[in-house]
């Protein structure tokens, strides 16, 4: 998510005027921007979803590590801990690592968005053991953004992905928007979805806000809806990300 940021005299200190931490999360649009060269940020939450009557998921927590290796460039690597609850049936673990990359396509000018593209891996073996799956899963997104105002930017997002259990492809939407109520304080509200030709759609609606204490510091909480029959009844998030210099 996109906030600018300027000067702040906080417990962390003074900093200078320059672009503040833009994450990839409370919402699910990722963004186009590159995490700095020689930067490492660490983007931490936790999540619950409340998926029927007598099921429901924990992550806690998920942790997105990322690695700016270029100007242009960023690796990634997304661990979690889970835990289920179905009925009488419990389980927890670590599912599946991902590695992956970040790449910027094209700066954005005038009607024409910025660009950048998105590559995951699932590793289907290196996971808990009840959470191993047969295959290695790949994911794609193409990530788009415009900015309307000074205080208002347009993210949207196309992509697929794979589970690891099957050879089904399911196709990834999402669309967001995000608005600064100041140079700290902002929000977000976002729809997105999963389309599997042998299944029905599975869409969600989700809200929430960020707070920035530095510029490589901030905080986050949102919570959604499923729209779909398919979708869970609701879900919840709060999480914080960190930003620091490695070189």
């Amino acid at each position: 998510m996109k906030i600018k940021f300027f000067v702040l005299l906080w417990p962390f200190g003074l900093v200078n005027a320059q672009e503040s931490i833009q994450t990839d999360r409370p919402d699910q649009t990722e963004s186009t921007s590159i995490t700095p060269k020689g930067h490492l940020q660490i983007e931490t939450g936790f999540f619950y979803e409340r998926t029927g009557k007598e099921s429901k998921s924990f992550s806690h927590p998920t942790v997105l590590w990322k690695y700016g290796i270029h100007e242009n460039f960023e690796a990634r690597i997304g661990t979690e801990f889970i835990s289920e609850i179905a009925y009488s049936d419990k389980k927890s673990g670590i599912p599946p690592l991902t590695f992956g990359f970040k790449v910027k396509l094209a700066d954005e000018k005038v009607f024409f968005p910025k660009i950048s593209f998105l590559g995951h891996l699932t590793a289907n073996r290196l996971a808990s053991s009840n959470y191993k799956a047969p295959h290695p899963a790949p994911s794609f997104r193409f990530l788009f953004q415009h900015t309307l105002s000074d205080q208002l930017s347009l993210g949207y997002n196309l992509g697929a992905e794979w589970n690891g259990e099957n050879p089904d492809i399911t196709g990834i939407y999402t669309v967001s928007t995000s608005y600064s109520f100041n140079e700290r304080f902002g929000s977000f509200a976002e729809f997105y979805g999963f389309i599997n030709e042998f299944q029905p759609p599975d869409h969600r609606f989700d809200t929430g806000f960020t707070y920035l204490f530095s510029n490589n510091f901030q905080v986050d909480a949102s919570a959604g809806i499923g729209i779909s029959h398919l979708s869970p009844r609701y879900f919840l998030s709060c999480g914080a990300s960190y930003r620091f210099r490695l070189k």
